[in-house]
Order: C-alpha cells, then sequence, then structure tokens
C-alpha cells in the first residue's frame, strides 16, 4: 500500500521500542526488524473467528500498536512495509509458498508474505519478514545472496537456489535445526519464493482466503507467538511450547479456557476478544 495515511511513525516505533536512528540503512533495518519481532505478538484471533482482519493502516495502527493485540503475515509485514517506507527503504511485497513439512513445494500454494528491501545506495537487497509464525523464522534481515549463511540474533539462515518450471529464480528460506540428525543439526526449508513484485490488492484476497476457507489452517486452531530476549513462546491449539535461547524446551497441554485466556494476558501480551472460545 502506497498511502501512508493513518500511519503514525513516531508511534509505531515507541511501541516497539526502537531508540535507534532513523536512517535507511543496514543497521536500522535490522534493529527496526528485530525490535518489531521482540515488540508484537503474532496470533491468528481474527481468522479463528473466519473473519478477514483488516490491512488498512488505522486498522492495523488500533489493533497491532494501540491495542493488546498481534496479528498474521499480512499484518505484520504491511506495518512494517509501511515503517521502513517512511524511514527511506525500497519495499517490495513477496509472495511465498510455505513448505515447512510438505513433500512437495508445488503443493503449498503462495499465501505468505514476505518482503524485499532496498538500502539507498546499497546493490544489496535485504530479504525481511516479521510475521513467519514458527521458530524458524527470521529475527533480522539476511541479504538475498544464495549460498551464503547468516546469523541473526541466535538463528542461522540461509537461502538456496533449487530447480523448476518458471523463468524466475525460485529461492528457499532455510532455517538451521541444531537438534536435528543426532546432534549434527540440519537444514530446514521454510518458505519458497521469487522475487515477482506483488501488490496490496494481491494480498487483500489472500488474507480473505486464509481467514475465512474452512481448510486453512488458521481457522482450525489458536496459533499465537511470542519472541523474547531469551526464549520462543508458542502456543499452537491446546499445546504451549516454550524454547529457550540455550536449546531447551518445554511442552504442556492446556486444558481450560481460563488458563488460556490468563496466558494470553499475561505471557504474550494479547487481550482476547470478550466471549470468544479459545480451545476447540
Amino acid at each position: 500500500m502506497s498511502d501512508s495515511g493513518g500511519f503514525d511513525l513516531d508511534e509505531y516505533l515507541a511501541h516497539i521500542g526502537w531508540e535507534g536512528e532513523r536512517r535507511a540503512d543496514p543497521g536500522t533495518l535490522r534493529g527496526v526488524h528485530l525490535a518489531h519481532m521482540r515488540g508484537i505478538p503474532f496470533e491468528n484471533l481474527d481468522a479463528l473467528r473466519r473473519t478477514a482482519p483488516s490491512l488498512e493502516l488505522p486498522d492495523l495502527m488500533a489493533k497491532l500498536v494501540r491495542g493488546r493485540r498481534g496479528g498474521y503475515c499480512y499484518e505484520h509485514n504491511t506495518l512494517l512495509a509501511t515503517a521502513l517506507r517512511a524511514l527511506g527503504f525500497g519495499v517490495t511485497l513477496l509472495a511465498a509458498r510455505v513448505v515447512v513439512g510438505a513433500d512437495r513445494m508445488e503443493s503449498r500454494p503462495r499465501t505468505h508474505m514476505a518482503l524485499l528491501v532496498e538500502v539507498p545506495g546499497d546493490p544489496q537487497r535485504y530479504l525481511a519478514d516479521v510475521g513467519f509464525g514458527a521458530i524458524g523464522g527470521l529475527l533480522e534481515p539476511v541479504p538475498v545472496v544464495v549460498g551464503g549463511e547468516f546469523e541473526g540474533a541466535g538463528r542461522r539462515h540461509r537461502l538456496v537456489q533449487v530447480p523448476h518450471g518458471g523463468p524466475l529464480e525460485l529461492l528457499v528460506l532455510q532455517a538451521y535445526d541444531g537438534s536435528g540428525d543426532g546432534g549434527k543439526g540440519t537444514w530446514q526449508p521454510q518458505y519458497a519464493f521469487t522475487l515477482e513484485p506483488f501488490e496490496h490488492v494481491d494480498f487483500e484476497v489472500i488474507n480473505w482466503h486464509i481467514a475465512t476457507n474452512p481448510r486453512s489452517p488458521f481457522t482450525k486452531g489458536l496459533f499465537v507467538q511470542r519472541v523474547t530476549l531469551d526464549r520462543h513462546l508458542l502456543l499452537h491449539g491446546r499445546v504451549l511450547t516454550e524454547t529457550r535461547s540455550d536449546g531447551a524446551v518445554n511442552e504442556r497441554e492446556l486444558t481450560d479456557e481460563g488458563e488460556v485466556r490468563r496466558l494470553l494476558d499475561e505471557e504474550f501480551g494479547i487481550e482476547a476478544p470478550e466471549g470468544m472460545k479459545l480451545l476447540s
């Protein structure tokens, strides 16, 4: 969306806790990206009620910045894209296929929003994404460079090129999982994308589909995550998983609606709508 009406950069940066420079440079890009990840939770409460959340800037500010709520990829990355443009970066919207757990990449539609970011005067372009609701997501942007490995805030990623039938280069974001393969670690694919530009209107359609389709994973159960300095907290359905920065993982199942509501409030900073059923 090119029109930034309804967006307040000062209020947004204050909410995510960014007090650094406001220059369009790689350091600011990394810092704002990480602050957003730690400052605004991921959640699908609207989609769980089969309601497509608004992607209009006044509504995003009211929900993700002023309200005690979060959102999913279209909301998060629309907000970040607007902030980065206000700071002087160039931003292109990308559509990706989420391939976590997929046997074939072609079996997944392009339903995820990511961002291609350009820094003025710098030939290097960056993949940014504050809306991927999984522990394999980016905490900081990575250069769009095939073959290199990049570390950001404790997570390791790389981009690989894979063959496919189209004319554009197909890239796959992979995350390093240190617990796999008997402790040796493995690279796990997260999503696949090309650098074809998409527009806000494209994601309006995708957003409606994901939030209302009964086969969408986001309409079937609760999905909430929060990233802090020392842990990643995920509530998926009834299962709460805490992954510490040292690799320790704790998991437990929740059975009580009241406990889930308290957890959302105290641990995720989310005020669930009154009367909403949270557990299926």
